[in-house]
């Protein structure tokens, strides 16, 4: 599949009367193909079994005259008020044993038995009538599951359900209370149906029970896509079957959702994603306009991952936003940059959300890429000159190749569950340790793939892998037989799967192929740092520090904090940090362990990034000045030049390549 742009489209937010026009400016723009349907269950069927569909009949025809692909969605993200009003099981419960009422959105419960018997009522009637339909050529399951922190409920039927799931895992209660450790605080069980979930306890539940109930949950998500999807595939063969992820949200395993899809997309909000997240303030004043430079890409990489097909990205930020504290707008370009570089990381498709801003409802202040008054935004402008260039690289280059690094990154849902229940430091933030080595990383020009920890490692040279607590039985042999260079975050093998400490203490399994005892951790406060010394260079620790005993031969110290402890130790190939060091030293040696691994990493000026794909070089320039490209002696451009303008985007083959 060649690379395109599409747009997400409501036509029941609008009059009939705009719909063709709204259609042919789509083609002319360079528009390839539009999503629609995800919250139009209330028009659909506004009333129990009265179903109405002339009016998407009609819509759909109106965008396949134009030649435009259309991507339809199941509407289950927005049940409408009567189905919530006849079935009083279908509202998610929330920690505190409130209802989460009607009045938003994704105010459904995973595990209410009416919600997935209507889900399959309605997914089943939208198939039969447009599965064959030549225009519809994707679908969509739901939308954006889990948002708003709608994953975990404390329903019974999620208590009821949570209490099967427990019983298929451990065969007997004597299993569960074994690897829970329930006679800790006389929490012993005599029966699966004893057991609750694990909210509203006097102080903190069990920490098992609770990991448990997160892979729980996790499960009933995955349980219900794939209703969807075996409904889809029955009623719609030769479809692409795709959901829309959200960026870095961890509350689901992602993984096991895209194992039954065919494009794993995510919704790309980089401005919106700098103001919410961990990003310090100062980070979040110097890049207010752009959003960070290896924040999109981090998901670019991440979904490119666990997609059997390019990944999409199904929402593109195309102006302002409505929906975080403080919504700037991107800087001139920025929608065109963020396009290419969804490109660069190997994206099939770039769809902006949405066409035209909204006059009412919650999302009125969220740009589109026209205006209200129905005028061409600015990042309508930036797309349609974005369609253009598709033009000339394809003609240049042909279809793409999907990108393939050499350095991997190992990323793992659980384990920002189990860090969050057993965090013994407030500040313990496993997404944005494993940005930061992502980060480090990225700003030394190598390209990275992100992949989950079963993942086959043969071919990279070097394997970075962020704080791992629950370690695979097999990896250690395989990160061995790799011949990768392998760097390890602390805390990695630090508990078993029950979350218990391994009998030989941390890092547990991985002391087959590194020999150390972890025996003391200590976190640290905010204000408090460790000094670290490499060599000449000096550095920091923050967060947290595992104190390490040197166990077996040829291992050694390379590194040390400010008390003689070692900081990072290494044997052979295999590197183990027993920090969280500042963005300078986690550069510096994974630099090092780079050039180790055969690689020619390169400190990039800030704010430049480079991504390889399909014998291309994009460049993306992020920085607020102009920039002079490196190695570019010889090269052919496609797109731009050797000077980098501000948020500007140069595509380009070398004379290497």
């Amino acid at each position: 599949m060649s690379i395109r742009l599409g747009v997400c489209y409501y036509p029941e937010h609008w009059p009939e009367a705009m719909w063709e026009s709204d259609a042919q400016r789509m083609k002319a723009l360079g528009i390839k193909q539009v999503r629609i349907g995800e919250f139009a269950w209330s028009r659909i069927e506004p009333a129990p079994g009265e179903l109405q569909w002339d009016w998407l009949d009609r819509a759909i025809e109106v965008l396949a005259a134009q030649g435009l692909e259309v991507v339809m969605c199941t509407p289950t993200a927005t049940p409408p008020k009567w189905l919530v009003d006849r079935h009083d099981d279908v509202l998610a419960v929330d920690a505190n044993g409130r209802k989460r009422h009607f009045g938003s959105r994704r105010h459904y419960d995973f595990s209410s038995d009416s919600y997935f018997e209507e889900s399959q009522r309605i997914v089943r009637l939208l198939a039969q009538r447009y599965g064959k339909h030549p225009a519809v050529t994707a679908w969509q399951t739901d939308n954006e599951y889990g948002c708003h922190q709608t994953v975990v409920s404390y329903s019974s039927s999620a208590q009821r359900r949570f209490r099967s799931w427990l019983r298929a895992r451990y065969g007997s209660i004597e299993a569960l209370n074994a690897a829970w450790g329930t006679v800790f605080w006389s929490m012993e069980y005599r029966s699966f149906d004893e057991i609750d979930a694990p909210v509203g306890t006097v102080t903190e539940a069990h920490p098992s029970h609770r990991l448990d109930y997160r892979r729980f949950a996790s499960d009933e998500v995955a349980r219900y896509n794939r209703m969807q999807v075996e409904i889809l595939r029955a009623h719609a063969p030769g479809r692409l079957m795709v959901h829309n992820f959200m960026q870095m949200f961890l509350e689901f395993d992602h993984y096991s959702v895209a194992a039954d899809l065919d494009v794993a997309t995510w919704d790309s909000y980089p401005l919106g994603a700098l103001e919410e997240m961990w990003f310090a303030p100062e980070v979040k004043a110097r890049w207010l306009r752009t959003g960070h430079p290896d924040f999109a890409s981090f998901n670019h990489d991440l979904y490119r991952g666990m997609s059997a097909q390019p990944f999409w990205v199904m929402e593109q930020q195309p102006g302002p936003v409505n929906w975080a504290h403080w919504n700037p707008h991107p800087l001139p370009g920025m929608v065109r940059l963020w396009s290419w570089e969804a490109f660069a990381h190997g994206a099939g498709c770039v769809s902006y959300f949405r066409w035209r801003q909204v006059p009412f409802g919650q999302e009125q202040m969220h740009a589109g890429l026209n205006r209200p008054d129905n005028r061409l935004d600015v990042g309508g402008a930036e797309a349609e000159r974005v369609a253009l260039e598709i033009g000339q690289v394809e003609q240049a280059a042909g279809e793409l190749a999907q990108p393939h690094g050499k350095v991997a990154l190992l990323f793992d849902y659980s384990a920002k569950w189990l860090f969050e229940i057993h965090h013994q430091g407030a500040d313990f933030h496993y997404p944005r340790f494993a940005f930061e080595y992502y980060s480090a990383l990225r700003a030394l020009g190598l390209d990275v793939d992100i992949v989950p920890v079963h993942a086959p490692l043969d071919g990279y040279a070097m394997i970075v892998v962020p704080p791992l607590p629950i370690v695979p039985d097999d990896l250690p042999a395989r990160l061995q037989a790799s011949g990768a260079q392998v760097v390890l975050g602390p805390r990695s093998g630090s508990k078993t799967v029950s979350l218990q400490i391994p009998g030989s203490l941390p890092p547990g399994p991985l002391q087959q192929i590194l020999p150390v005892r972890v025996w003391r951790v200590e976190s640290m406060r905010p204000n408090i740092t460790e000094p670290v010394a490499l060599g000449d260079c000096q550095g920091q620790a923050s967060h947290w520090r595992d104190l390490v005993e040197l166990e077996g031969e040829g291992v050694q110290a390379v590194a040390s904090f400010g008390d003689g402890h070692p900081a990072i130790v290494r044997r052979e190939r295999v590197h183990y940090l027993a920090g969280i060091f500042d963005e300078a030293l986690t550069q510096a040696y994974l630099e090092q362990v780079a050039r180790a691994a055969g690689l020619a990493p390169q400190r990039l000026p800030q704010g430049l990034r480079l991504q390889r794909r399909g014998g291309l070089t994009f460049a993306l320039n992020y920085a607020d000045a102009p920039l002079a490209l490196p190695d570019t002696d010889g090269a052919a451009f496609i797109v731009g030049g050797p000077q980098l303008e501000p948020q500007g985007v140069a595509i380009y083959r070398t004379t290497q390549q």
